[in-house]
């Protein structure tokens, strides 16, 4: 009698994974996202019943009835259809032997197998009504994922150049099918395929995507353009024109326009909301803008605009096709501005009555010139204004004339040229430097104990430190002469003084403890 041993279970099909699928009213499908396709290869029993066919038979006919489907003569419907290249209705007998061996390497490698396994599970979506339809697309992404769709062959080659293309050949059938099928292989975005031959069912695309992002409108524009679906796209320029973009979208809108130019989709529309014709010069519109806040009296308008406007010159600090020379004048034009309506105020406010309002116009055009001073520190080209502003002996002439409250504001610009020479934030020679000093130092002294006490961005240390390092800056004996000056003044005044002593003490290990010159001899 012959031996019996136990039978080898039969290889399992492939299995179809359901996903969930919608269709407006209108007939406007709404394909799975790519995470929704992802997610239910990787969970097997996500839309399956543990019961058998039953409970997968009923959740999936409650889907059915949950989700509205449009008639066949508007769009076609949505269903879920089985692979094309996975049968689940055919099983081979494998070989007795082949599947001995093929047991043994599963047990060696039991994660090959499940790889192999896993490869298995291939996604297939189906869109449309077979029974009404006359061609099959097929649509072949990534990880498996295959998407069949029913639909009519008069619409999609009346909408698509590229399926109009397809369709006129000979031989628009596989395997003597009785209906023929395109097939478009490596989609990298099956989902929006979907979604644009949708679009080919409506009569007007454009109110179809109101409803969507900046983001998806571009992909679907980009897969309507492969297509030939050039309804399609003059649609999306549409859709792209009206709507605001908000942050990185403006970038890839533009990018994805660009090459659209030399085509008649009309996108100069879209380009004109980041190109101008305009016959004003970018830089004459931003002279008109700084003469607008150099010339406003309210404060707080001032304040916010003089932020706003320094801030974005920060981040565009570099100036290109061939502007910067432009720019560099235009600042400077207004800084001798500023000095030429400042003198004639120092004037007035030197005679006995002058009205109070000046004092107010001499407060507005120093807060003119620091605010101007701060835009050439950013754009590194300060070094000029240095040499502007220690030129001004008539001005500092008139200083003293001046009661303090008038003019104590106008130490503050002399302040911050130290302070910046201390950062190295400018670069004035050593002529240049000296002269600052010796025609504003007395002058900033004089003011010493106001700006501590109404400038509430006075930063002593800041500016002692500021002025400490210009001095020793200078050569020795010049040191010698401006911090013995000093000296005189701090023992007079003691804290409405500036407190040098970390320079003096620099100046006396130069003079007494290090004398470099006699080392060396």
């Amino acid at each position: 009698m012959e031996e019996s041993r136990p039978r080898r279970a039969q290889p399992a099909p492939a299995r179809i994974r359901p996903v969930p699928i919608a269709v407006t009213p209108e007939g406007f499908w709404c394909c799975p996202s790519p995470a929704a396709l992802h997610k239910s290869l990787k969970n097997p029993h996500h839309h399956h019943g543990h019961a058998g066919g039953n409970s997968h038979s009923h959740s999936h006919s409650k889907q059915q009835r949950k989700i509205p489907s449009a008639p066949p003569s508007v769009a076609p419907s949505v269903q879920n259809a089985p692979s094309v290249t996975d049968e689940p209705g055919r099983r081979e007998a494998p070989d007795e032997q082949n599947a001995a061996a093929a047991e043994i390497a599963a047990d060696k490698r039991p994660e090959q197998a499940g790889d192999a396994e896993a490869q298995q599970h291939k996604i297939c979506v189906g869109f449309g009504q077979p029974e009404t339809s006359d061609l099959t697309v097929m649509l072949y992404g990534k990880e498996g994922i295959t998407v069949r769709m029913s639909v009519h062959r008069d619409v999609l080659s009346g909408s698509s150049a590229f399926f109009a293309e397809k369709l006129s050949d000979g031989d628009n059938g596989h395997g003597g099918s009785l209906v023929p099928c395109v097939e478009i292989h490596d989609c990298d975005d099956a989902e929006i395929y979907v979604e644009t031959v949708g679009l080919m069912y409506c009569d007007e695309a454009k109110h179809k995507l109101l409803k969507q992002n900046v983001s998806r409108v571009l992909r679907i524009m980009k897969v309507a353009e492969l297509l030939g679906f050039h309804a399609c796209v003059k649609s999306c320029l549409d859709y792209l024109e009206a709507v605001p973009w908000v942050g990185e979208e403006e970038d890839s809108v533009v990018s994805s326009i660009r090459h659209l130019q030399s085509k008649s989709y009309g996108v100069s529309p879209l380009l004109k909301r980041v190109t101008s014709d305009s016959p004003y010069s970018p830089t004459d519109t931003l002279s008109h803008i700084m003469e607008m806040v150099l010339k406003s009296n309210d404060d707080r308008g001032r304040r916010e605009m003089k932020a706003l406007v320094l801030n974005l010159l920060k981040d565009s600090s570099r100036c290109t096709d061939g502007t910067s020379d432009i720019c560099c004048e235009l600042f400077y034009g207004s800084c001798r501005g500023c000095l030429e309506r400042l003198q004639p105020l120092f004037v007035e406010a030197s005679e006995a009555g002058f009205p109070s309002q000046v004092t107010r116009q001499i407060t507005l055009e120093t807060d003119n010139i620091l605010w101007l001073v701060e835009i050439l520190v950013n754009q590194r080209i300060c070094d000029d204004f240095v040499v502007m502003w220690a030129s001004q002996s008539e001005l500092a002439s008139l200083h003293a004339k001046l009661p303090i409250a008038s003019r104590h504001t106008v130490s503050s610009i002399t302040a911050r040229l130290f302070v910046g020479i201390g950062r190295g934030e400018m670069l004035p020679s050593k002529d240049t430097r000296l002269l600052l000093l010796q025609v504003w130092l007395q002058a900033l002294i004089d003011d010493y104990s106001w700006l501590q006490c109404s400038c509430r961005s006075f930063d002593r240390k800041l500016v002692e430190e500021g002025i400490g390092q210009t001095i020793l800056t200078l050569p020795l004996e010049d040191q010698r002469s401006i911090l013995l000056s000093w000296l005189g003044r701090f023992l007079k005044l003691g804290d409405n003084c500036p407190n040098l002593q970390r320079a003096f003490e620099v100046w006396w290990r130069r003079t007494f403890v290090r004398p470099y010159v006699n080392q060396a001899r």
